[in-house]
């Protein structure tokens, strides 16, 4: 039987920061990354279209949501976006931050990313190995047995490590190898999983036929809110919406995606409400139409920035014609137009699921792990990083940002232990 130091099952974006920092932090240590996927880097060489968004400028632990923010916020802390930028450059890569915040590679290739981080693994003594699927982690007296995955013929291969580093990530975009695999390994060795586990930054879906699917390609700022079935706001997001011809995506409704689909699975009446002129409120946009009566109906639309084919298929939602003045509508037509506009509740049967999503909710909770290391609480020697966590953030490089932190905490972590330096 193979026998190594560390072995971190997954080569993903928190795999591979796991591998560079165990292998800088225990020189001639044996560090070992498996991933069960063809070609690696699947997650990385997609997002952000193929740009790769490193990081956000900004992060704390409210831009993200499973866990308890403060824990989620110890890790962050423990290696902050300061330190992120600095690590890219030391690679080779420098950032540069965008008007939203995001920061990209200047090269605005993904795949530099991916080339530097295996790079700097192999650099660091890590060994990367391709395909080589882990089907289970046993803990035996020394250490751990990572066996290969059942593989046709038999022969199936056996690693023993003092350490292991489970960095699996979720089940989000599956065509990328991200199949959950990792909560089966982890429940094994003694850890509990969320009771739910769900789609997180996905689209939104509506009905067949809903009017708002009519202006596929059409996008605007919008503010969108979940709110209880007794009114209550649950979550509250404001920036571009896009419609589709399947229903709603953009950055505003991925990230109010996990909020909905958490809250409509234990709330029935949940609801969302999209208010298409973000700062203005349902009285102050009624205050708004009094202000000019003899105003045709599109006029305030218009002025309010809204796309064309969007401020038209408003007011026919609203029963208004284009042509009719302010000053002729009732109060209760009105009302229907303002409620079009500020506050549309949006009839959403799901979303795209998994397939589409870029993230996922639910986990690992952190309250079982070691925060200082990624060690577990429940089965010394296996620390956790990434995905597989119960933690997942918002759109703009706030889910690499916890993969890059994670996985250098699990890293070093684990690499200190192997060096007695625990």
């Amino acid at each position: 039987m193979e026998r190594t130091d560390v072995v971190i099952v997954g080569a993903g974006a928190a795999g591979l920061m796991a591998a560079i920092w165990a292998g800088r932090s225990a020189p001639g240590a044996g560090i070992v990354a498996l991933d069960g996927a063809r070609s690696l880097g699947a997650k990385i060489l997609v997002a952000g279209g193929g740009r790769c968004n490193v990081t956000h400028f900004e992060v704390d632990e409210r831009a993200y949501a499973g866990a308890a923010r403060p824990l989620i916020g110890r890790a962050l802390r423990r290696f902050p976006v300061r330190r992120t930028v600095e690590f890219f450059e030391s690679l080779g890569v420098t950032l540069k931050q965008e008007e939203t915040g995001k920061l990209f590679p200047t090269s605005d290739r993904a795949r530099d990313v991916l080339g530097a981080l295996l790079s700097a693994a192999r650099e660091a003594g890590a060994e990367v190995r391709f395909p080589w699927r882990v089907g289970s982690v046993e803990r035996d007296g020394e250490g751990f047995e990572v066996r290969e995955a059942s593989v046709e013929g038999g022969g199936a291969r056996v690693i023993h490590a003092k350490r292991v580093v489970l960095a699996t990530g979720g089940k989000a975009l599956p065509k990328t190898g991200s199949d959950g695999s990792g909560y089966a390994i982890a429940r094994a060795l003694g850890h509990s999983v969320t009771e739910r586990v769900f789609p997180a930054l996905a689209p939104l879906v509506l009905p067949q036929g809903h009017f708002l699917t009519a202006l596929s390609g059409v996008a605007a700022p919008a503010t969108v809110e979940v709110r209880s079935g007794t009114g209550r706001r649950v979550a509250s997001f404001t920036n571009s919406l896009l419609c589709t011809h399947f229903g709603l995506s953009g950055p505003a409704a991925l990230d109010v995606s996990r909020w909905w689909t958490a809250a409509a699975g234990e709330d029935p009446g949940t609801r969302l409400t999209v208010n298409w002129i973000p700062g203005q409120t349902p009285e102050s946009f009624d205050r708004s139409l009094l202000a000019q009566p003899a105003a045709g109906a599109m006029r305030p639309l218009r002025e309010a920035g809204l796309p064309e084919r969007l401020a038209k298929a408003l007011l026919g939602h609203a029963g208004i014609g284009l042509g009719e003045r302010i000053s002729n509508l009732t109060k209760e037509r009105r009302g229907a137009m303002v409620r079009a506009v500020t506050e549309l509740e949006v009839p959403l049967i799901g979303d795209r699921g998994f397939a589409y999503a870029e993230a996922t909710a639910g986990g690992i909770p952190l309250t079982e792990l070691d925060l200082g290391t990624m060690e577990s609480k429940r089965c010394p020697g296996l620390h956790l990083c990434g995905e597989v966590c119960d933690v997942d953030g918002r759109v703009g490089g706030f889910n690499f940002q916890w993969a890059w932190a994670s996985g250098h905490v699990a890293g070093v972590g684990a690499a200190r232990e192997v060096a007695g330096l625990g």
